[in-house]
């Protein structure tokens, strides 16, 4: 039998050449830069990030190939403490190739250093950068995990984004032919979006069908990627890409109600949004969703969710003029906390009116808008009478600190 029949796709159609990779070109130019100048930077690594499946790992392998420099290929996660690091990843940046002009050394998965099992993994990984004499290429999923944020110091971070299921759909397209399978154009446009921009699973989800036809039938039964994602990948899908394809479903694997996702959007908008006029066009949507959501309340309308979704997801991604190259660090609202502190404290205030309003015969609304502020005024002003009301009405030490404010 034929060995290449045996391979898996992604790598039998793995570009064999830097010239002949056809995605993000703008990133392989940096890498490309990168690496002719090697010995005049100061920071001797490059740290590429972004989501499972984008072509981080096939770049440098095409890089390689092109160069005829020897790939030295390091999953980080296989040696997980400093002894190991330098042992395996320090000796292999000082010592010259044996076979070819020279040598690029890969450290895959890098935010896959974790725990207590990883105690020196990063540091030593920044000292083997220090001493390198060949160009190194990391990779990660996210640039601002703390596991991996301080060799941000030591490298020139390159964002790889998702891919376009269009993009997708087309090298699918080109596997297909190559390997004589017919198929329909809606089936494997489906198979690309269903894998959320993650080429290489798309590539395996074709090779595990093997049919000599693709139709959405076969797509069907084949069933739909349902990954637990993490919000903050989600937004990298809204913020960071303008495709409305992509965008539309960023959410669809994120387990947080929409109306947390628009607060965490809230939230990270001005951070990303840099652009005056893509600012008040992305909150245009925002308010628009937020509309929407009351008419739901209000109504019942449940069928308007859909109307949420696309404007919290695809409106907002081609709100934008232009996207932010800089990896920004998204953050959870503060809203939330600032609303429950402000509840507390009226909760508070609505115990104490209370207390006055059953003593002094009137309502406690009326006690919260018209006597709790002079008995406040008292508090801060009179201390004989405020030892009095605090008898009077049998304040508690947190009501007192409270009016005492």
């Amino acid at each position: 039998m034929d060995k290449a029949a045996l391979l898996p796709w992604t790598l039998k159609y793995e570009p064999k050449t830097f010239s002949s990779y056809s995605l993000h070109q703008e990133q392989l130019q940096q890498m490309l830069s990168f690496f002719q100048n090697f010995k005049k930077q100061k920071r001797k690594a490059m740290l590429l990030h972004g989501p499972t499946g984008c072509g981080k790992t096939v770049a440098v392998h095409a890089l390689a190939k092109e160069t005829n420099y020897e790939l030295i290929e390091i999953n980080a996660s296989d040696f997980r403490n400093k002894e190991l690091v330098l042992s395996i990843i320090g000796t292999a940046s000082k010592q010259m190739s044996l076979f070819s002009a020279g040598k690029i050394i890969l450290v895959d998965e890098v935010d896959g250093l974790s725990g207590n099992q990883d105690r020196g993994g990063i540091s030593a990984i920044e000292e083997v950068i220090d001493g390198t004499a060949f160009p190194i290429f990391l990779t990660c999923q996210d640039a601002t995990d703390k596991k991996v944020k301080s060799l941000l110091k030591k490298v020139h971070a390159v964002a790889f984004p998702p891919l376009n299921y269009l993009l997708v759909t087309d090298i699918l397209k080109k596997i297909c032919v190559a390997e004589k399978i017919t198929f329909d154009d809606a089936a494997l446009k489906t198979l690309a979006r269903q894998c959320d921009g993650d080429l290489r699973a798309a590539i395996n989800d074709l090779q595990s069908l093997g049919t000599q036809k693709i139709t959405m039938e076969h797509i069907n039964q084949l069933g739909f990627r349902n990954k637990q994602e993490a919000i903050e990948d989600a937004l990298v899908k809204v913020f960071k890409v303008k495709d409305a394809a992509v965008a539309l479903r960023a959410f669809d694997n994120v387990h947080e109600d929409l109306d947390k996702i628009a607060l965490w959007i809230d939230e990270n908008l001005p951070k990303e949004y840099l652009d005056p006029q893509s600012l008040v066009a992305a909150y245009e949507c925002v308010s628009r969703a937020d509309v929407f959501t009351g008419r739901i309340r209000r109504w019942q309308h449940w069928g308007f969710l859909v109307y949420v979704n696309a404007l919290l997801s695809a409106g907002v991604a081609v709100s934008k003029t232009e996207r932010n190259k800089n990896p920004v660090a998204y953050q959870q609202t503060q809203r939330i906390l600032k609303m429950w502190i402000a509840k507390q404290k009226y909760a508070k205030r609505l115990c104490i009116a209370e207390k006055i309003a059953a003593k002094n015969h009137v309502s406690s609304s009326y006690a919260v808008q018209h006597v709790v502020p002079y008995v406040k005024h008292i508090f801060k002003n009179n201390q004989t009478m405020r030892e009095q009301m605090i008898a009077e009405f049998e304040f508690d030490a947190d009501e007192v600190g409270w009016l005492q404010t």
